[in-house]
């Protein structure tokens, strides 16, 4: 096993692996520990190039300090990617890949992410302890899908308030890109509250058998943005915010559960003059890590504490939101305000300690 550094200016620790026994290829980028360890997901994808992959980690590990910040998870930002094909997934690739991330003590722990399940987790955990949202039944707190769905409800409550006036769900026609396991669970969700809702995702059998099981309107994903509503929720890959997408939208607000959906800050920018109020999403998505970070305090995992702290995604939301009103800024800028300002307490709060 072949591990590196790689040097990248403002954050603490960037590591590459290649491991030519079991053909892992991989990256872990640690942005920031001040408020503690960085904890963020692995995923894995057939990144075309290390260049394409090391973009994506960086700014996810960045992501996820001002997401465990704002969210006041106790926790730093890092993440982890794997380059690959998911099914070329094997036993030996993820062995290697606990080892790795053991290489880096303790400064990173990892947790799901997309294409990387409880199974896979578990098979990272034979080789490293750093892992967490391991199945219930090893005292972990499971697959954090469901309560990264419940931090978006919640926060798009609060995003339908702004917007509209109202936090009523009824009538409101939301179009949600990526029926995964957060996207689908979120489209649920939504129809429960009586909204009307319409998917698209790049796996048209998904879509057909969400369609077919909950009687969800589909469009394709080529063309969804040629759609009208109210809410536009995208919850698959980052970047989809850019400028080829940003005057198709049809919509007054913007909340879902993928990461990095802006491909530029400038974007947020953008969407403010349009008037199209924007759920930064390291705000809105933040209830899974919030719900994994639980099983790290001191007596294990508490559900009953975990949604309490999600369902805080309200107010946060609703915080940003006045930030960005009084300081007639972007809804982005004021979600970074809060974050520093967090992260700024952290600080004072460690070194009051060490005092």
């Amino acid at each position: 096993m072949e591990i590196s550094e790689i040097q990248v200016n403002g954050y603490e620790k960037v590591v590459r692996c290649r491991d030519e026994e079991s053909g892992l290829h991989a990256l872990i980028a640690v942005h920031d520990t001040t408020l503690g360890p960085a904890l963020g997901g692995m995923r894995m994808l057939p990144y075309a190039s290390e260049d394409e992959a090391l973009f994506d980690v960086l700014r996810l590990a960045k992501g996820m300090t001002y997401k465990s910040a704002v969210a006041e998870t106790g926790l730093g930002g890092g993440k982890s990617v794997i380059i690959g094909d998911p099914k070329t997934k094997s036993k030996a690739l993820f062995h290697a890949m606990g080892r790795f991330i053991d290489s880096v003590k303790g400064r990173y722990i990892t947790a799901e992410d997309m294409n990387i399940g409880i199974a896979d987790l578990e098979i990272v955990a034979e080789t490293t302890k750093h892992v967490t949202g391991l199945s219930r039944d090893k005292g972990s707190s499971g697959n954090p899908s469901p309560y990264t769905a419940r931090g978006c409800l919640v926060g798009l409550r609060a995003t339908l308030e702004e917007a509209f006036g109202s936090p009523s769900f009824k009538g409101r026609r939301f179009l949600i890109q990526g029926v995964g396991a957060v996207g689908g669970r979120l489209a649920e969700m939504l129809k429960e509250e009586g909204a009307e809702v319409i998917i698209c995702d790049i796996n048209d059998a998904r879509v057909a058998e969400f369609s077919k099981k909950f009687g969800f309107k589909a469009v394709p994903d080529a063309t969804h943005l040629d759609v009208e509503c109210d809410v536009y929720s995208p919850c698959a890959r980052g970047a989809t915010l850019n400028d080829q997408t940003l005057p198709k939208l049809k919509c007054k607000a913007i909340g879902g559960a993928a990461n990095n959906q802006l491909r530029e800050p400038y974007h947020a920018d953008r969407l403010k003059e349009r008037g199209i109020l924007y759920a930064p999403d390291y705000v809105i998505n933040a209830g899974g890590i919030v719900n994994v970070s639980i099983e790290l305090l001191p007596g294990g995992y508490d559900e009953k504490k975990s949604l309490a702290k999600v369902d805080r995604v309200y107010d946060n939301l609703k915080r940003v939101y006045q930030i960005a009103k009084a300081e007639k800024i972007s809804t982005r800028a004021a979600a970074e305000k809060l974050a520093e300002e967090r992260l700024a307490a952290g600080k004072k709060a460690k070194a009051g300690v060490r005092a």
